[in-house]
């Protein structure tokens, strides 16, 4: 399935984070940020090569302190991927990221005020060809970053160059032809309520507030002549997060990562994160993603590299199972075929379909459009392959069955 077919890509400025590019016509890419303490160069360097071997293309560690930034030479010379330095408060550390060698640093708008410090910032990242990202979330962009924004009727004008997007089928990636036509966006500085005011009308301000204050850097990063920039805005709910994405598509050309901040355990974050990835994919808009999720990284990990394979943005790793969510008319035990298969098959890497279908409603049509697959009856099933019935098999022979099925044509696919 080629997802550019389905999905024309917003055209953006490509940068390249080491050798993984982001943005213009390369595939959407999949970060994570580790949880260990930087400091700790053992578990840290561990977790990484665990995301990379996951298949992440990317990771971001936490530099909140200099016993974190120094550590950071070694893991850089030791990791399997580009590493990204997690910036808060203070551009000092953001400057010794840099000379530590990470290939991108990341800085939040909403709790860094050192114009001085980003203008060094951006000269030292400048001199050694790194990208940086502007990252704002919902969190920090109120209060100090509203304050540094002026009343109501000031403006803030950032220029770009023109991005033509009167036809959605434009190529994927069209790269910018001229650097001197420029269009002017202006963005009202959203006036902040009072303390008082509902938390409806605050909501529905955020959006804009975290795109004013995004505005505000890059227009200092390009008085300094600094290009090589990603966004991100990230809200705390699904509705202010697709908001001020789509503010920023249509702002700029620049590459965007795509998140949702604070997304909670496993079953919600897994939810927040596919409604916001792929409702702002399936538009053409985002470069690179991140899930966010309370516990393992490399189920953040695992969640993107789903979501974007169901999109066509990203060629699938293992197998995807397509099973009924049964009803009266199931006489086998689905539930459990469907676990146990699931288990069993986590070294699978061939990209294969396979369809457990519980009845002949939906069953052979189902099984028979999925590489391999089972239809049940009562107390057995048909198996299928590549579209064909091959034999009826007693239900406790099944698993057995489908998996000898599974390993054949993965064998097969590796060619």
């Amino acid at each position: 399935m080629a997802g550019d077919k389905r999905f024309a890509r917003r055209p953006s400025r490509a940068v390249h984070v080491g050798p993984v590019p982001i943005g213009g016509a390369h595939p959407v890419s999949i970060q994570s940020m580790t949880t260990t303490h930087t400091r700790d160069l053992r578990e840290t360097l561990a977790q990484i090569r665990r995301l990379a071997a996951a298949g992440c293309d990317l990771v971001r560690v936490a530099v909140p302190s200099l016993p974190d930034a120094d550590a950071l030479p070694e893991l850089v010379r030791s990791s399997p991927v580009p590493l990204i330095a997690d910036i808060h408060f203070t551009t000092s550390l953001a400057l010794k990221a840099l000379e530590a060698g990470v290939a991108k640093v990341r800085l939040n708008p909403g709790n860094i005020d050192d114009p001085d410090g980003l203008r060094r910032v951006l000269a030292r990242a400048a001199e050694l060809g790194r990208p940086i990202r502007f990252g704002v979330n919902s969190g920090s962009v109120r209060g100090a970053a509203a304050a540094r924004l002026s009343s109501r009727d000031r403006k803030v004008a950032v220029t770009f160059p023109t991005v033509a997007r009167s036809s959605p089928s434009a190529a994927a990636g069209a790269r910018l032809s001229s650097r001197d036509r420029k269009v002017a966006v202006t963005f009202p500085t959203v006036a902040r309520s009072s303390p008082s005011a509902a938390g409806a009308s605050a909501r529905r301000d955020l959006a804009p507030l975290m795109v004013d204050v995004l505005m505000e850097w890059v227009r200092q990063a390009e008085t300094e002549g600094f290009r090589d920039l990603v966004l991100s805005a990230k809200a705390s709910d699904v509705p202010t997060t697709l908001e001020a994405y789509r503010l920023l598509a249509e702002a700029c050309d620049l590459p965007l990562h795509l998140g949702i901040t604070a997304a909670g355990p496993m079953d919600e974050a897994r939810t927040r994160s596919a409604i916001v990835l792929g409702a702002l994919l399936s538009e053409g808009i985002g470069d690179t993603v991140r899930v966010s999720l309370t516990g393992s990284p490399v189920n953040e990990v695992l969640i993107a590299q789903n979501i974007l394979a169901e999109l066509g943005l990203r060629p699938r790793l293992g197998i995807r199972i397509l099973s009924c969510p049964t009803c009266g008319r199931c006489e086998v035990d689905l539930i459990g075929l469907v676990e146990a298969l699931k288990a069993r098959t986590r070294d699978v890497l061939a990209p294969l379909t396979v369809a457990i279908m519980g009845c002949v409603v939906n069953g052979p049509g189902e099984a028979v459009e999925a590489d391999v697959g089972i239809a049940a009856g009562k107390g057995h099933g048909i198996l299928f392959r590549e579209g064909k019935a091959l034999r009826k098999v007693p239900e406790k022979d099944l698993l057995d069955a489908l998996l000898e099925e599974i390993r054949t044509l993965a064998v097969k696919a590796r060619g």
